[in-house]
């Protein structure tokens, strides 16, 4: 218990005996230096509280970094000892869930309802998709993984919001709220302006499915492999779907809206270059973002293209005599690892000459660019009948998402960037 508690409790205790005795009519000597005695502790522990508070104060800044994190790490930790192995075999033979899973699944349950196993997404996180085959247990080989590289939306900022149940809004201000000078001694400063607030709404209109079909075979010879294979492979399947709706989600059939659909109506900035890749166009928006206010200096932005858009800025030499080229340039001023290359996040160039779109990104003051709300855990179901007659598992893992964007200030879309 903290020093300044202890003392707090005992002036209480003070109090309440000081109480008693004053409000006797006549004292006698004991109670009168009983009195003398509660006094002079009471205004000791005056000073030994302030002492306290000030020393614990220095011990909570000390320990600040460390308070901050832990709630994180705890978590990570937690996350780390869940088996996505034992929800299989819980769905396929009916085993109970032990330790950790058994926990975090109980908690799950006890937050939202679920058909089928809730697992948390941190679950499926990296810990390297499996193949069509079954590894052979007899001699060892790591499993070879999909080509699928680090998500792009987690790159440019976008930041995952878990949601409890129902919908969850992002007031965001998009008012300007202007300064004035008095004029003169007896004049008044300008007037008020209205501080406006737009709302960017996650709702849970979008269900992202995923569906894995085990074999017994799979099952019965990988054994705790299964465990790594299956949690990759769901992993890399919705990371997959995620980037792709994020920023090319049409908003119907099931899509949430992403960021180049819904730029027109969330009133995202728009700009046609229609020329050749270069710095001079990239340079552009990012004078628009620093003009805005949303940037304070071109490493404070992020830039989305394609591969085919690299290799063309890559390609033109500024002076073939230095041998500097337009990438060289804008790598100069935007960081390397600012610069995003993607090719599910982006649609394949198009026309003659061929030309992509690109997207520059800014976290303003801690706010992240884009949204992706999660509602609860995901949902795993096995399918019991499909495959009964061979012995196989069928499970389908569903997770509702949606997709907003926070200030269009921050955002900005680039189209017709030949490469």
């Amino acid at each position: 218990m903290l020093d300044s508690v202890k003392i707090t409790r005992r002036q209480s205790e003070i109090r309440q005996e000081l109480a008693v005795l004053v409000g006797k009519d006549a004292a006698t000597e004991d109670e009168t230096r009983a009195m003398e005695t509660l006094d002079k502790e009471y205004r000791s522990n005056e000073t030994r509280y302030r002492a306290a508070l000030i020393a614990e104060d220095e011990e909570r800044q000390e320990a600040k970094g460390e308070l901050e994190t832990r709630s994180g790490t705890e978590w990570a930790e937690m996350m780390a000892g869940f088996e996505l192995r034992q929800v299989a075999l819980a769905l396929d033979e009916g085993r109970q869930l032990q330790g950790q899973t058994a926990e975090i699944v109980s908690e799950l349950r006890n937050a939202g309802g679920y058909r089928g196993m809730p697992v948390p997404l941190e679950a499926l996180e990296t810990r390297n998709t499996v193949a069509s085959g079954t590894p052979d247990p007899i001699r060892t080989a790591p499993i070879i993984d999909r080509l699928f590289p680090a998500s792009a939306a987690a790159r440019m900022g976008a930041q995952m919001v878990n949601v409890g149940v129902g919908e969850l809004e992002y007031p965001v201000t998009t008012s300007s709220v202007s300064a004035g000078w008095a004029d003169g001694e007896n004049a008044n400063v300008a007037g008020p302006t209205a501080y406006a607030t737009t709302d960017r709404p996650l709702a849970p209109d979008n269900t992202l499915g995923i569906q894995m079909r085990i074999s017994r075979k799979s099952l019965k010879q990988s054994g705790a492999a299964l465990e790594q294979a299956v949690r990759r492979d769901m992993n890399g399947c919705m990371g997959e779907a995620l980037d792709a709706a994020v920023f090319l989600g049409s908003g119907s059939n099931g899509e949430p809206t992403g960021v180049f659909a819904g730029a027109s109506s969330w009133g995202i900035t728009e700009t046609a270059v229609n020329a050749a890749a270069s710095w001079a166009a990239f340079r552009a928006a990012v004078v628009r973002f620093m003009t805005a206010n949303a940037a304070g200096s071109p490493d404070a932005v992020k830039l989305m293209i394609r591969p085919e858009v690299w290799a063309a800025l890559d390609d033109t030499y500024i002076d073939t005599g230095t041998g500097v080229t337009e990438w060289d340039r804008l790598i100069r001023n935007i960081p390397a690892q600012n610069v995003v290359m993607t090719t599910n996040g982006l649609a394949a160039p198009t026309g003659s000459p061929t030309a992509s779109d690109a997207l520059l990104t800014t976290n303003a003051g801690g706010t992240a660019p884009i949204f992706v709300g999660m509602w609860g855990a995901v949902d795993l179901i096995r399918d019991p009948f499909t495959d009964a007659q061979s012995g196989g598992l069928r499970l389908t893992a569903l997770a509702t998402m949606d997709v907003t964007i926070s200030r269009t200030a921050q955002l900005e879309v680039l189209t017709g960037v030949q490469d």
